[in-house]
């Protein structure tokens, strides 16, 4: 691999918003992982539950023919989802065995945790009060678990990593696209190296993935892990969705399914039935990594990156601290000459929008030359450049505040952010493009394209929800955003919300439940009625402002317009709501088609999101599951809290003195 994509990676690696352990050496099985969103009492319901899947589940999985099975065993909110895996070299009875003493160490190992999973070497178990579903690439992020084995190769290291990265995305292609059992072993020679002259590698997928599925599981493991075991002689990820692992020496069962002869030539792949079919390491490469990769390879267009230093090998803190801060900004550091070129010195032209903090330009992005392996990276990517008004009084502060928030949080509902500039007196971030603007143009703009159907409003506000899930409850951090509106959710090509705009955020500590502040930060219209009136803020005031969305986004109608005969939005719905009569207020625009089950239950989870007592707003994680199932009965709504408005207008308060 290039040491400028090795460079890039590993700064990438390190602000993935992953809570993983990271295991020094050759750790003994088995390794669990326990959740920490939610808990059940003893000799509960959830805990009958919990048994009676222990008692179904090994024999179903070691039954399948798969060596995989999931099952669910109650009814919500004391529902549990349990799923099963064995390592498809292995056999029934051993598959079964692993299973049965899984679910006597999980238990014990991670007491009275609804979340939890265990990982052996034959056997994977993962239960849940939520059900993860194959393609969820923003599941239980926190089961993972990262293993080096920490003797290094010595012998032409660079050699080493072109070889193992050719191997490893060899054989996760193979598992992708070749296996039923979603699952490939692979082998390479090592001919330069006396003291290891063999690589192994093994990769496997939940079967009740698409091939697709698999190959971007895969992929983001391994962009994110592959270069941080640095030459180790071995290493592996473990997570429920999806695994791969490499070491000097055999591990796995039977001969290998992918065999690389030497370090030069291409890989052959041997089929079910004996034969063997050739690939080009490069096209093998490229088909497993670039999926993932190609975000990362936008910052190449620019030339101008700092190598990062290396990773250290030993366990990693929950939170960050500031030096790791310090090393993740110098890494993504972009020269401004860079970004004044591509943007033609901030024109007019490229402008996709302006607002408090400054000016958005869209960049279209150019790699000539820029090779992986054998190839050369398509050209077109595009990125957005946020940059900071030099009027601005304080935008310095939340751009420091979004960068040190935004580089160490990921997620498919949060925007991505690809670099930053603070060059020659510019404040420069550098994000993902998102083409399909902010939610607030499509509802209210005078956009002419077709309006959002039903199914595109019920995935905005199902990504929303899932993306303060992951602020609120699943990330490292714990962050309150403070300004959710409908101007801070962009959209993507498919109409995927995408969070945005982390400069008035904050990072709670795990057991903090709020924070006051004497100046109150926000936009009028989205604000919970404690933070306006006494600055108490909390992920309860975040669910309050996500309510807000939830109502403008069913109705087509803004919470701080005018034209509600009522007053405001909130007020307008609470009135139809207790008259029986709200489906009238949804939006024209959807000409009548519309489920009207759904669109009442997406009503019904707004007003409780903005109840006056934060107490009775639901938790994200409560949100979702309520979206996602029509099984869950909902409490019935009080009416909504106080709503302040300013004039008539959306006004943005920007002074805090809040710190972070």
């Amino acid at each position: 691999m290039a040491p400028h994509l090795l460079a890039v990676a590993v700064a990438v690696a390190a602000i993935i918003a992953t809570v993983s352990l990271l295991a020094p050496g050759a750790a003994a099985y088995p390794w669990p992982v326990c959740g920490t969103s939610n808990d059940f009492e003893p000799n509960s319901t959830y805990q009958a539950n919990l048994n009676l899947l222990a008692a179904m589940l090994p024999n179903n999985v070691s039954a399948s023919p798969v060596l995989y099975a999931t099952a669910v065993v109650g009814a919500v909110p004391e529902q549990v989802w349990g799923m099963g895996l064995c390592r498809g070299d292995a056999n029934a009875s051993s598959c079964l065995a692993c299973l049965t003493q899984a679910f006597q160490d999980l238990p014990n190992d991670c007491s009275y945790n609804k979340d939890a999973a265990i990982y052996y070497d034959p056997c994977t178990l993962h239960y849940s009060d939520v059900h993860t579903l194959a393609d969820d690439d923003t599941g239980p992020t926190t089961m993972s678990y990262n293993i080096n084995n920490n003797a290094n190769v010595t012998s032409d290291p660079a050699r080493f990593e072109r070889l193992l990265a050719a191997l490893v995305n060899a054989t996760a292609e193979h598992a992708a696209s070749n296996s039923t059992r979603r699952f490939a072993t692979g082998e390479a020679d090592a001919d330069f190296d006396r003291q290891f002259p063999k690589v192994y590698a093994l990769a496997q997928c939940t079967p009740d993935q698409t091939p697709a599925q698999c190959r971007k599981c895969l992929a983001g493991l391994i962009s994110q892990s592959l270069d941080g075991f640095q030459n180790n002689i071995g290493g592996r990820v473990l997570w429920v969705n999806c695994t791969w692992r490499y070491e000097t020496s055999p591990f796995f069962n039977g001969p290998a399914m992918v065999r690389l002869a030497s370090s030069s030539s291409p890989p052959a792949a041997a089929a079910a039935g004996g034969g063997e079919r050739k690939y080009s390491v490069f096209i093998v490469v490229l088909a497993v990594v670039l999926p993932t990769l190609a975000a990362l390879n936008l910052v190449f267009c620019f030339c101008f990156w700092r190598r990062p230093a290396p990773q250290a090998k030993q366990s990693q803190p929950m939170y960050s601290t500031e030096a790791e801060d310090v090393e993740t900004v110098d890494s993504m550091m972009i020269d401004v000459s860079a970004l004044r070129a591509a943007t033609g010195n901030f024109d007019e032209s490229n402008k996709l929008g302006e607002g408090g903090f400054g000016a958005v330009y869209k960049v279209s992005c150019w790699r000539t030359g820029v090779s992986f392996v054998q190839g050369v990276l398509p050209d077109g990517d595009e990125i957005a450049v946020k940059r900071l008004s030099k009027s601005s009084t304080q935008g310095v502060e939340e751009l420091k505040n979004e960068l040190a928030l935004v580089a160490r949080l990921r997620h498919r509902n949060l925007v991505r952010l690809v670099g930053v500039c603070l060059e020659q007196q510019e404040r420069l971030l550098v994000y993902e493009f998102v083409p399909n603007r902010s939610l607030d143009l499509v509802l209210f703009g005078t956009d002419t394209r077709e309006p959002l159907s039903w199914e595109q409003r019920y995935r905005i506000i199902n990504g929303i929800a899932r993306g303060l899930q992951y602020l609120h409850e699943d990330s490292q951090l714990k962050v309150v955003h403070r300004d959710l509106k409908a101007s801070n959710i962009l959209l993507d090509v498919e109409m995927n919300p995408k969070i945005s705009d982390f400069g008035l955020a904050r990072i709670f500590g795990r057991d903090q439940t709020q924070a006051v502040t004497s100046r109150v930060v926000g936009t009028y219209g989205y604000l919970a009625p404690e933070y306006l009136m006494r600055g108490n803020y909390s992920v309860k005031s975040d669910a309050f402002s996500f309510g807000v969305m939830v109502l403008e986004i069913v109705t087509g109608r803004k919470n701080n317009g005018s034209s509600h005969k009522s007053g405001d939005l909130l007020t307008t719905v609470w009135e139809h709501w207790e008259a029986g009569t709200v489906a009238e207020l949804v939006d024209p625009s959807l000409g009548g088609s519309f489920p009207e089950g759904d669109v009442l239950r997406c009503i019904h989870i707004g007003l409780l999101c903005v109840q006056g007592d934060p107490a009775a707003r639901p938790v994200m994680s409560s949100v979702v599951t309520m979206l996602g199932t029509d099984t869950v009965t909902l409490q019935a709504p009080s009416k909504p809290g106080f709503f302040a408005r300013k004039s008539g207008t959306s006004t943005t308060v920007s002074a805090d003195d809040g710190s972070i």
